[in-house]
């Protein structure tokens, strides 16, 4: 799911996208209009559900990637497995190092933020945290409160 031509120096970011919505797709244009080839990471439905609770993801991983790789910004993919309780930045950094990124990026307000920071410094990659498009996420889909 990684074309051998994004794999080193290409943006990564990281995520559950479950609910494809437009702060997704803002959320990747902007990082691919930095000039790198993107590649997206893709929480498995383990490590969802242990984040999200026992009624996520509502689309399995696979397609998730799927939906994601036929996005013009999206390069390619990749699926993150395991134990939803490592989330630390030394995880991070082995779960990229084979891709050599050259920059990571993540929305503003990630709970995770600090250590995807860490973890970008430890990979020598870029660090570059996007504001995200207020009020949009899958949460407030599901829950109805969207704005109109």
């Amino acid at each position: 799911m990684v074309p051998e031509a994004a794999a080193g120096g290409a943006a990564v970011v990281t995520g559950v996208f479950d609910l494809l919505h437009v702060g997704h797709v803002r959320f990747l244009a902007e990082v691919r209009e930095r000039g790198l080839p993107l590649l997206v990471g893709v929480e498995d439905d383990r490590r969802t559900r242990g984040w999200k609770g026992p009624a996520r993801p509502f689309q399995p991983a696979e397609e998730r990637a799927e939906l994601l790789r036929a996005l013009r910004p999206v390069d390619g993919t990749f699926l993150v497995h395991g134990d939803p309780s490592v989330t630390d930045w030394t995880a991070y950094t082995a779960l990229l190092a084979p891709l050599a990124p050259g920059a990571m990026a993540w929305t503003a307000h990630d709970p995770y933020t600090e250590q995807k920071r860490r973890a970008a410094a430890g990979l020598g990659a870029r660090a570059w945290e996007i504001a995200e498009t207020p009020n949009r996420s899958t949460t407030r889909i599901v829950s109805g409160r969207m704005p109109g």
